[in-house]
């Protein structure tokens, strides 16, 4: 009778010990050629998109205004050279419904040498043309052509689209006329006037044209900010050095440290956590007691129901005893977890130091966040440069705008050279053809949008492989260290450089595999979010709900699957093996353990976001008291600055980003080692024959447990 097999278990069954195994694979094949195909026809017609946006698109038209008629203001070589300012005929028409449909102000607009410095209307010219033609050679400027003379009535003239009704001053700001605002005792005015005639028999106001110019306005308010703010960066720029500098000393020390004081800083957390919740019943207990001979103290939260004021609350009993009884509740859980869970914590915390010990033996891994950053930074400018030429490709569009929006030929395509003899222009009185985008009806034109989506998808597929060829490279490098049974001795040469190369050689389809994964969940997240913002105003409570569930799903998945790649990255650069097959080993191996890995998390966790926090609070400390001058011993520090916080926070944020660079390095380095230490307590034990590959500190803890097992 033939002998029953052993189903397989859904947790897949732990590693047989194997002589032969010392660590990292060297003779390996390539993993997942399929998927490295076609990532390399992906980037080969990347680079094809590339040289045909570069062709087709033209950057000028986003460095140069553009008027009515397609011409760019200021370009060299053409009838605007000396004319590099925007003009707009009738800025208050900008107002107008049609501008959110075709991103277009619908008023003619010319290219002009300076912007108006005075009031003027069309009417008041007129008036003065046949005593003193210097108003109309002032005016003339800023009219479709300098030749015309103010002969056409006002009506003509608004058909006709010849000049602008009225003038007002206005300043140059990103080579367009703007009004030019200003406050005066409290009164919001233009040139110096709060109410001026708009050439058309109406009287007009500050307010109503700033409300034309709103969202203008706000950047012209930057501006003046914007200038300081550069004013500071010019003053401060070598000091927000010297702090980045110490940041990344102080980073690469406390890697180095955390052998001795994981362990410390893990407790430190934990006690002061334990603390600040026993502080927090002591006073609510506090605050109950106080109540409790209060002449209301009967009364419940059904008494009064629901209220807007919060405070309300806080003064029944009823709402502090139940504070009490939750933060209680939640102490008791905290000490039973660290009471049964001591000897996982202790090993999480032999891990850390384990970790601190491989960068040190391997210190060339603490450069790797440089080379990322150089790639990553490559990634982000084809990418950009790319979109910028897909934006400006094609010949100008023409567009049928109304002012008052009423039109029925509105947005249709149009010629500005015959427009007026056509019937649009007879069935809509004051309707014009106005350039609206570049575009063009050949077959390239009409997928310029699918070109769009597809350098977003490609860039975040590249962006994720190099994340995951950085991990990859720092996996095989750490499994290295693990594996080398006398340490440091038994370490290989150059395990980074010889990691990196595996890695590109042999898996370049797997790693591939696994970013475009990723790359699909973070384009969903994308489209959502677009689509949320294009249908907000149309979205009822039903529609978003769904919307904040899939978010909240989307969100997960993309953190299950940044998970997942990781430890499926540590085994690729382990064994060799396929990304599928990989990840199905290192999902098996956690599930294994799972109780390892929530309690190797957490304290991990803890102790990478104690560092965070540490680095960049002493150097913000440090750059608060430089930037405000409290530090008497530093007379050479920079002085009078206009907003202190500008540097400050540049030094705050750039040393957190300069640690979480370190610490990821490290991150990665624990995770391999936990890896490898799972491995290793199934594919050993202890024996001469089968010896572990652990530290000492490791194995006397696990010698400990199995003792206390043994005596049990």
């Amino acid at each position: 009778m033939a002998k029953k097999r052993k189903p397989p278990s859904i947790k897949g069954d732990p590693r047989i010990h194997d002589p032969h195994f010392k660590g990292p694979i060297v003779n390996r094949s390539c993993t997942d050629v399929l998927c490295c195909m076609i990532f390399i026809l992906f980037i080969i017609a990347y680079i094809l998109l590339g040289l045909v946006a570069w062709v087709n698109g033209d950057p000028r038209r986003v460095a140069y205004p553009t008027d009515s008629q397609g011409y760019f203001c200021g370009q060299k070589g053409t009838p605007n050279e000396n004319k590099p300012i925007l003009f707009y005929f009738n800025l208050l028409s900008c107002t107008s419904p049609s501008v959110v449909v075709n991103l277009q102000c619908p008023t003619r607009q010319i290219c002009v040498s300076k912007c108006p410095e005075r009031f003027l209307t069309y009417m008041e010219i007129q008036f003065r043309y046949r005593k003193d033609r210097h108003y109309w050679t002032y005016y003339s400027q800023f009219c479709k052509s300098a030749h015309l003379k103010p002969a056409k009535t006002l009506t003509q003239v608004l058909l006709d689209d010849d000049c602008p009704t009225a003038i007002f001053p206005s300043k140059p700001y990103l080579q367009r006329c703007f009004p030019d605002f200003s406050t005066k005792n409290g009164t919001l005015t233009v040139g110096n006037k709060t109410v001026f005639e708009d050439g058309s028999g109406k009287t007009r106001n500050a307010v109503e044209l700033r409300a034309a110019a709103n969202g203008i306005n706000k950047v012209l308010d930057a501006r003046a900010i914007g200038v300081k703010v550069f004013e500071d960066y010019a003053t401060t720029w070598y000091w927000i050095l010297i702090g980045l500098t110490i940041a990344m000393l102080l980073s690469w020390m406390f890697v180095i440290l955390l052998r001795f004081t994981a362990g410390f800083l893990f407790w430190l957390f934990t006690f002061g956590v334990i603390g600040i919740i026993a502080y927090g019943i002591w006073h609510c207990y506090r605050e109950y007691s106080s109540l409790q001979g209060q002449p209301d103290s009967h009364l419940t939260v059904y008494h009064i129901g629901i209220q807007t004021d919060i405070s309300m609350y806080f003064q029944l009993k009823q709402t502090w005893f139940a504070f009490m009884i939750i933060l209680c509740i939640l102490e008791v859980f905290i000490i039973l977890m660290l009471i049964f869970l001591r000897d996982r914590i202790r090993i999480s915390i032999a891990l850390l130091k384990e970790g601190s010990k491989a960068i040190g033996y391997i210190p060339t891994t603490l450069i790797y966040p440089v080379l990322t950053f150089i790639f990553l930074s490559i990634c982000i400018s084809y990418w950009a440069v790319i979109a910028v030429y897909l934006a400006t490709s094609g010949v100008p569009i023409y567009k049928v705008t109304a002012p008052e929006g009423q039109c029925k030929h509105e947005n249709k395509t149009c010629n500005p050279e015959i427009f007026n003899t056509t019937e649009i222009a007879k069935a809509c009185p004051g309707a014009q053809c106005h350039f609206a985008f570049y575009g063009g009806k050949s077959l390239y034109h009409q997928y310029i949008t699918t070109f769009q989506i597809f350098n977003l998808f490609i860039f975040l597929w590249l962006i994720n492989f190099v994340i995951a060829l950085g991990q990859c490279a720092l996996a095989g490098a750490f499994a290295s260290y693990y594996w080398a049974l006398k340490k440091p001795d038994d370490i290989p040469p150059y395990p980074l450089f010889t990691a990196f190369g595996r890695a590109i050689r042999y898996h370049t389809g797997s790693l591939a595999f696994g970013s475009l994964i990723l790359a699909v969940v973070q384009m969903f997240r994308l489209i959502l979010e677009y689509l949320d913002k294009r249908l907000k105003e149309a979205q009822n409570n039903i529609s978003k709900f769904l919307k904040c569930c899939l978010r909240c799903c989307f969100w997960c998945l993309e953190k299950a699957v940044k998970f997942l790649n990781r430890n499926a990255y540590v085994m690729i650069a382990i064994y060799g093996k396929n990304f599928c097959r990989s990840a199905r080993d290192a999902f098996n191996l956690l599930m294994r353990n799972i109780l390892k890995v929530a309690v190797m998390d957490r304290v991990t966790d803890f102790v990478l976001i104690l560092g965070k926090i540490l680095v960049a609070g002493c150097i913000g400390v440090l750059a608060f008291l430089l930037f405000t001058e409290r530090l008497p011993m530093i007379t050479e520090g920079p002085t009078s600055l206009n907003y202190y916080w500008v540097p400050l926070m540049t030094v705050i944020i750039g040393s957190y980003l300069i640690a979480h660079g370190f610490f990821s390095v490290y991150a990665m380095c624990i995770e391999t080692i936990f890896i490898c230490f799972l491995e290793d307590l199934e594919r050993n034990d202890g024996s001469a024959e089968r010896p572990y590959y652990m530290s000492q500190s490791l194995l006397k803890i696990l010698n400990e447990q199995n003792a206390q097992t043994k005596k049990q």
